[in-house]
Parts: structure tokens; C-alpha cells; sequence
């Protein structure tokens, strides 16, 4: 009986609850949009991390982490990749031979990392097969063929077939280099990745470095999270003077996103919720002192306290579900459409880019966000109901029979 009086109660004065429910719904639409923007930023964020820098494992000498000299090579790497094939939830690993130096063209040089890979594993493990926007991928055929990005080429004048010289550090001591041909131009959607790193042929490198062996093998698997434990078992599995890490510790600015996510995110409704209360308090004072008398009267005729106090109640709990039930309806919707559709990020996208974000933005919102809205969002509208109770209750009924609105 109450559920039902406490709903026509709501609607007894449809202009001001109309008013406030489209608050509610546009509002709460505008924060379901801005967490998943954030989150699908922040998703952008690590699967390209993953994707294209540090995959879910990474293996290195430790020497190397400390120093990257160019004779740290992996301990028994055979051993490792023996080790890491056997292991459930492995999908691809890729060997690589890594080497500071310049790259050079007729007009340019700049400082790069030169990364020696097999083709095959390579192509499993990152995306960069798959990347070439001029030219095409690596092969065993030509002498000494290179893949540089975008950004480089742009940077140094170069396009498919043009000549470059790479020159590093040999495991000598010595300075050397060879000539190299551009084979394919790539682009990914981390401008500081591109700018930084260039590819080879493995064996390429290795004849030129006079040394054989690996810096890093790195390990791509079917779960992010499963990661953690298989790096510490493969840490037990391998030599000492081997470190094994996760993607979290090869990036540290990736757990701290991850940290970060929940954070936004409470904030932006803590802020939505605040504002959301306020308006409510004051629908509902409003709603009560229009019915003082009223209210007089039923606890005359005696309607206990407590019932009125209920009523009041159940009116900003109607309103408070039906204000988060259509937000969050209104939210699912334009979230699916989005990510149908994606985000073009338009000027921003350059920007963005130096942090790993796509240039279309996806945006993602959980089941467990939107229940969370949901809660915080009812509960927020009972407990701004409190106070207008509180004030009729006070009140004895013949002083509020007697009140004059």
C-alpha cells in the first residue's frame, strides 16, 4: 500500500519530478560517457603497450637491465624458449638481438634502437607484419633489408628502397656498420615507439655484432592477468642471472593506470552524486512542506511515525531507481553505438599518440560500473531524503495540521 501511495505521491506534481528525473538521466549519461572514455583510453593504453613494447613477459639478462651492453645476452636462452613452450596459456615468443646506435641517412641521423628479429616469431608476437603502410615485411631474400617508421622516414627523407647506414657499438668495442636498404615503412599508434626503433634480420645484426646469442625474448600470451604467476615460475625455471618480468614491471606507468582507473572513475560520480543529492533535498523539502498539513492529518488519525517516515522514503527511492534505471539505459545505449561507431580523436590524436592511444577511441564500461552507478545512485537519493523527513517528523501533528503553505 505504501509502495503504491509512496509512487502516485511522486507524480502528484509531474512538471518538478519530470524536471529532475531528465537531470538524473542526462547527467548520468554524461558520466556512463566520460568513464567510458576514460577506461577505453586507458584500455587503449595497455593492449598497445602489450601489443607492441613489452608483451606479457619479458626475458633479459640481468646485466643487460642494468647495462645494456651489447655482450649481456640471455643465459641458456634455448633452455628458456625450451621452458617457455611448455607452459599452458603461451600462444608466441619471439628471440631478439637488440643494439643501441644511429641510423643515417644522406640528410639525417638519429639515435634508434636496432632490433633483430625472426621474421615468423615476430609476426606472432607484435602487430608489425601487419603495420607496413609502404613497401612489405621482412623476408629472408636481399641483402640487409630494414623496416623504419613513419616518423623516421619523414625525419631523415627516406622512402622504400632507400639506403640508410646503421653504426652501433660491436662486442668489441668497436664502432661498426653496414649499409642497409629500406624494405617497408610502419606506423603504430605510439609516435615514441616509432621514433625510436627500427628492425632487422637477426642473423643481420648478429654477423655484425660478432657476437650470437639474444637480449630479450619476449612472451605473448592468452590471458593478461595470467602473466604474474607464469613470469615467477619461469624466474624459478631459468639461471639466476636471468630476470623474468611481468608487463607490469617492464611498464610501471601500466600499473599505475590500472591503480588510476577505479580513482577517475569514483570521482567523476562522487562529483555527479553530490550535485545529485543537493537536488533531491530540495525536490523533497519541497515536496514535504507542500504536504505538512496532510501529513498532520494522517498521523492524527494514526498513521504511526515511523510509516510516514517510510513513505517519504519509498517517494525518493521510486525516484532515485527510475532516475538510475533510465540513465543507465539511456548510458548502455549510446555506449553501444560508440562502440560500433568509435571516437575519432581529431587534433588530439597526436598528442594522445605519445602515450600509446589509438587514434579512434573505443570507449568500455563494465557490468560491474554500471551496477555500481546504480547503488551509489539509490542509495545517494535515500539518504538525501533523510533531512525532509526528519523535518516533518519533528513536528506534531496539530501544529502541522495547522500550517499554512
Amino acid at each position: 500500500m505504501l509502495v503504491k501511495l509512496a509512487w502516485r505521491n511522486l507524480w502528484r506534481n509531474k512538471l518538478r519530478t519530470g524536471i529532475m528525473l531528465s537531470a538524473m538521466i542526462f547527467g548520468l549519461i554524461g558520466v556512463v560517457s566520460m568513464m567510458g572514455f576514460l577506461t577505453g583510453m586507458y584500455g587503449s593504453m595497455i593492449h598497445n603497450a602489450i601489443a607492441w613494447q613489452t608483451s606479457h613477459i619479458q626475458v633479459h639478462n640481468t646485466r643487460y637491465l642494468n647495462n645494456p651492453d651489447i655482450n649481456s645476452t640471455i643465459v641458456n636462452a634455448k633452455a628458456i624458449i625450451d621452458r617457455i613452450q611448455q607452459q599452458p596459456g603461451v600462444i608466441a615468443w619471439s628471440p631478439r638481438f637488440l643494439a643501441d646506435g644511429m641510423v643515417a641517412s644522406a640528410r639525417s641521423s638519429r639515435g634508434v634502437r636496432i632490433n633483430g628479429i625472426d621474421l615468423a616469431s615476430e609476426a606472432q608476437v607484435t602487430p608489425l607484419a601487419s603495420s607496413i603502410k609502404q613497401g612489405e615485411w621482412l623476408s629472408l631474400e636481399g641483402r640487409n633489408p630494414v623496416l623504419v617508421s613513419g616518423k623516421i622516414a619523414e625525419r631523415l627523407r627516406l622512402k622504400v628502397g632507400s639506403k640508410v647506414v646503421l653504426t652501433f657499438t660491436n662486442a668489441s668495442g668497436d664502432v661498426t656498420g653496414a649499409a642497409f636498404r629500406v624494405r617497408g615503412i610502419f606506423k603504430t599508434p605510439s609516435s615514441g615507439f616509432d621514433e625510436g626503433n627500427v628492425f632487422v634480420r637477426r642473423a643481420d645484426l648478429m654477423a655484425l655484432a660478432g657476437i650470437g646469442g639474444v637480449h630479450e625474448i619476449a612472451v605473448l600470451l592468452d590471458d593478461d592477468n595470467a602473466a604474474f604467476a607464469l613470469s615467477d615460475k619461469l624466474q624459478g625455471l631459468t639461471s639466476e642471472k636471468n630476470t623474468v618480468r611481468d608487463w607490469q614491471q617492464v611498464q610501471p606507468m601500466l600499473a599505475s593506470i590500472i591503480n588510476q582507473m577505479g580513482t577517475s572513475n569514483a570521482i567523476m560520480l562522487g562529483i555527479f552524486v553530490a550535485a545529485l543529492g543537493f537536488g533531491i533535498v530540495n525536490i523533497m523539502l519541497m515536496s514535504v512542506f507542500e504536504r505538512t498539513r496532510e501529513f498532520g492529518v494522517l498521523m492524527a488519525v494514526g498513521m504511526q511515525k515511523h510509516k510516514v517516515f517510510l513513505l517519504i522514503m519509498l517517494e525518493t527511492t521510486w525516484l532515485g531507481t527510475t532516475g538510475a534505471s533510465l540513465g543507465i539505459l539511456g548510458g548502455v545505449g549510446l555506449m553501444h553505438m560508440l562502440q560500433q561507431t568509435g571516437i575519432p580523436l581529431g587534433t588530439m590524436a597526436e598528442g594522445l599518440g605519445a602515450f600509446g592511444v589509438d587514434t579512434i577511441l573505443y570507449p568500455i564500461v563494465s557490468m560491474s560500473d554500471y551496477q555500481m552507478i546504480f547503488m551509489t545512485v539509490v542509495a545517494a537519493s535515500m539518504l538525501a531524503a533523510l533531512y525532509p523527513a526528519r523535518q516533518i517528523l519533528k513536528q506534531r501533528p496539530v501544529d502541522a495540521m495547522a500550517e499554512k503553505h
